[in-house]
């Protein structure tokens, strides 16, 4: 932005747009004091065109009171010792590249993973003997023997997905003298601002410092050694994998390892044939300081002697060609696709290469700021105070956290989040998967495969309102690649046009049921779920284009796939048949356990969603006449409306069953309310206050995922204070050696447990916690819907609502003091609603206006 302030800034002369248009009950009134650009004009102080340095998102709107300012405290993962634990490890990545950082003192191991790392091959995802079987359960369906269609079901069933496998380890071994190192000088940490892990510990009057990060602009993990003194620096390197593989050092200060993963799944038995798997290569190249000395001790390990520091680089790369491409035909060369990578960062210095990261990494992480606190007063320390709870690990704040309830743990797990899911998914990435990219075993929980049925979505949920939107787009890569092997699958599987998805997923892009029993199994409706994405990223961005070409093609074959497996039933309605609620059983009217039978609530609310999304997109695009769209039309009002039970709940399936588990952990059937759109407190109270008896008999336990969604849900009803509850229930020390006795939890390193650990916890926490701060629609903006006394004062930056908005907000002793808005690309009006006030305010692009809590414009300056 370049700003001349050799002119003069008059408000007569400002264009009619840039003023503050304001309404309280939609009567428009112009606003003209205070709202000027004099907050512009600072940025120059001579006569000349300067251009100004470049703002963090974050820290384009300054409320224009100082005491709403606050300090917080860092945002930083801490330990007081080495890991013990892989979840105590610190988690690096950049969406490819992943390692966890042990922090050991005389042996240290960083973990390694790469995204394409699979077993397998791409598969056949279609069952010719499908339709027969379908026929047969929704006869068993229509004649309500459940049970026995639940049965039958299995027949439906396919195989399990392939499997997410480890890169391997590096390795470093240091002299003994470092078991001997200084009580009390160790120091292991994340910083979430730099994305860099750090350890330092210290031996005798040496002070040795280990810097971790993985960069994305140069797509390799760098590590820096140092020690205080120089010469102090001795240690041996290399490189091992859990994998079938072969390393081998060189006279290049290099490490070069090459392996392949299974082509199957499960280890072949016998002459079984064993199909060429993927295959990799990882490079470590190794730098010292002058004077530093490096040997090759057998063929294998680089061992550095009296050197100051050494700088370690590893690269990696696989022959994954995409989904569908056999590795056998892969024309792909991880080697020299590693060698080249190290090639192209040689002139590169250390320092070049931390400078490179942080611009990548701080571009996207500092767009959003979040500082709240108990009192005006609470984040007004002393000096030693300060220096005391630096020593405190991040897992005594945890521990803490029930009782002192520190405003200041919940922004540095919301932040943790938004970092999990920027080094966990880029742009030309794989999608983040159940653990994002972290993984040690070679049979990890569930496969670490994508589940299509909360876990993937959730995984992207923060993406948005916590202004990451680059982050989704390997989601929809994914997507595409699922629609084509999901049209085979809906033609053959299911005779229907368009395409489906099923329950799990994995990097071949698997459409078809998972084995085993119809339960999990058989639900397809992953796809359409996933398909929600779309549109929710074009509400977010109002990026056309994407509609157009991206979105559109993808909610076509969707919703084609839908009308299809919609069929007539009873009264009028269209059903789905077979259909059951994510891995839930009922009790039949025979009094047998059961899990399939027609219209499940879920069913109809993701059909309702996803049929409104096209036909609003269709009217957008041009296309309303359609005859995809007119098919919708007609559709609409035959789907089967949620319904409430007898008791008062939401019916979770077309009829009023019998739940065995009232506590069961999915909240599938509360779909409606969030992520969905068709249930809110203002147009459904029925529905709404259903929704709130239901969370009520749902309970509190459940693992990490099942505890965020419900924040989100306790938030749609604006229920700040039991959202609350639900955040204080997820901070809990969950024990990594006695993961049975824990639901839902937290681990030292701050990822969620299901147990064990699951990703989408993390990223569902940030998303919640946006959602208590900030809800909208398309006209719509709520502002602090869910806030609870806990959180009396803070401030938030940077957020993004729906419109291309971005939502900053300052807020002292519980009630609003300013709000921010600004578009950068559209122009926009929304009515603010702030508790039971509903202003209507014009947002012209370009322009940053501030509001007071009365929602009076009281600025405006250009972005």
């Amino acid at each position: 932005m370049t700003i001349n302030s050799s002119k003069k800034f008059s408000p007569f002369f400002l264009p009619f747009s840039a003023f503050c248009f304001c309404s309280f009950f939609f009567t428009w009134l112009l606003v003209s004091g205070g709202c000027c650009l004099g907050a512009a004009v600072g940025a120059a102080d001579d006569g000349d065109s300067v251009l100004a340095r470049k703002t963090a998102e974050k820290d384009i709107w300054k409320p224009t009171f100082s005491s709403l300012i606050q300090s917080s405290k860092p945002l930083k993962v801490t330990f007081s010792g080495p890991a013990k634990n892989w979840t105590d490890a610190i988690p690096i990545g950049n969406g490819r590249l992943g390692a966890m950082v042990w922090g050991g003192i005389a042996s240290e191991t960083l973990q390694l993973n790469e995204d394409t790392l699979w077993t397998g091959v791409p598969g056949d995802y279609t069952d010719p003997d499908a339709p027969a079987a379908l026929s047969e359960v929704r006869k068993l369906v229509d004649n309500r023997d459940y049970a026995k269609a639940t049965k039958a079901a299995v027949k439906l069933s396919g195989n399990p997905s392939d499997v997410y496998q480890p890169l391997g380890d590096i390795k470093l071994e240091f002299d003994d003298s470092h078991n001997n190192y200084t009580e009390g000088t160790y120091r292991r940490e994340l910083d979430l601002d730099t994305a860099t892990a750090t350890v330092k510990y210290s031996v005798g009057d040496v002070e040795f410092t280990r810097e971790h990060f993985v960069s994305n602009p140069d797509q390799v993990i760098v590590t820096k050694i140092s020690g205080s003194k120089p010469g102090s620096l001795s240690f041996t390197v290399s490189l091992d994998s859990k994998l079938q593989h072969d390393s081998k050092a060189n006279k290049q200060n290099q490490i070069m390892m090459l392996g392949s993963c299974p082509g199957k799944r499960m280890a072949p038995r016998g002459s079984e044939e064993n199909p060429k798997g993927i295959q990799f290569t990882a490079v470590l190249s190794l730098q010292v300081s002058q004077g530093g000395v490096v040997h090759i001790l057998d063929d294998k390990k680089l061992k550095v002697e009296g050197s100051d520091w050494a700088i370690l680089f590893l690269v990696a790369s696989s022959s994954f060609d995409g989904p569908f491409t056999m590795p056998s035909a892969s024309t792909k060369d991880p080697t020299s696709e590693s060698l080249e990578t190290l090639k192209s960062i040689e002139k590169l210095s250390y320092s070049d290469l931390y400078a490179r990261h942080l611009d990548d990494y701080q571009n996207l992480f500092h767009r959003v700021s979040l500082q709240l606190s108990k009192s005006s007063k609470s984040n007004l320390k002393d000096g030693s105070r300060e220096k005391s709870e630096a020593a405190v690990s991040t897992a005594e704040r945890v521990k803490s956290f029930q009782t002192d309830e520190d405003p200041s743990f919940v922004e540095l797990l919301f932040q943790y989040g938004r970092y999990l899911l920027i080094s966990s998914s880029r742009p030309g990435t794989q999608v983040s998967d159940l653990q994002g990219i972290w993984s040690e075993k070679l049979e990890p929980a569930w496969d670490c495969a994508p589940h299509l049925n909360i876990n993937l979505q959730m995984n992207y949920w923060p993406s948005l309102s916590c202004n990451l939107k680059e982050c989704q787009e390997p989601l929809f890569d994914y997507m595409s690649s699922l629609s084509i092997n999901g049209k085979k699958t809906a033609k053959v599987n299911y005779e229907a046009s368009g395409w489906v998805a099923h329950q799990v997923s994995d990097i071949w892009a698997k459409t078809s049921p998972d084995r085993g029993e119809a339960v999990w199994a058989l639900w397809p409706m992953g796809g359409a779920w996933l398909c929600t994405h779309l549109w929710e990223h074009f509400t977010y961005t109002m990026d056309k284009d994407f509609l157009q070409n991206k979105a559109y093609p993808l909610l076509e074959g969707c919703a084609s796939f839908l009308l299809d497996w919609l069929i007539e039933g009873p009264g009028g309605y269209l059903q789905t048949n077979p259909s059951t609620s994510p891995e839930h059983m009922f009790v039949a009217p025979d009094g047998q356990p059961a899990s399939v039978s027609y219209s499940s609530t879920m069913d109809m609310e993701i059909i309702r969603e996803v049929f409104s999304e096209i036909v609003a997109a269709a009217e957008i695009l041009g296309r309303k006449d359609d005859a995809l769209i007119a098919k919708v039309r007609q559709a609409q009002p035959k789907l089967l409306p949620t319904r409430i039970a007898k008791d008062g709940s939401i019916m979770e399936w077309a009829e009023d069953f019998k739940d065995p588990d009232i506590h069961h952990r999915h909240l599938s059937h509360l779909f409606g309310l969030f992520p969905g759109h068709t249930i809110t407190v203002e147009k459904n109270p029925d529905l709404a206050k259903a929704v709130n008896y239901t969370l009520y008999k749902r309970g509190e336990d459940g693992p990490g995922w099942s505890t965020t969604w419900k924040i989100a849900l306790w938030a749609h009803l604006h229920n700040g204070e039991h959202a609350y509850r639900m955040v204080k229930h997820l901070v809990n020390l969950v024990d990594p050696n006695r993961e049975g006795d824990f639901e839902g939890g937290l681990y030292s390193n701050l990822f969620t447990a299901h147990p064990p650990f699951q990703i989408d916890a993390n990223f569902g926490f940030s998303a919640a916690v946006a959602e208590m701060l900030v809800q909208s629609t398309m006209n719509d903006l709520y502002l602090l819907p869910a806030l609870p006394q806990q959180w009396a004062n803070g401030c938030v930056k940077g957020l993004k609502a729906r419109g291309g908005v971005t939502v900053n907000m300052c807020w002292q002793d519980g009630d609003l003091e300013q709000v921010g808005l600004w578009s950068k690309d559209q122009s926009i009006v929304k009515r603010l609603h702030y508790r039971g006030t509903i202003v209507s305010a014009k947002i012209a692009s370009g322009k940053v206006y501030t509001f007071n809590r009365l929602l009076k414009c009281v600025n405006i300056y250009n972005l």
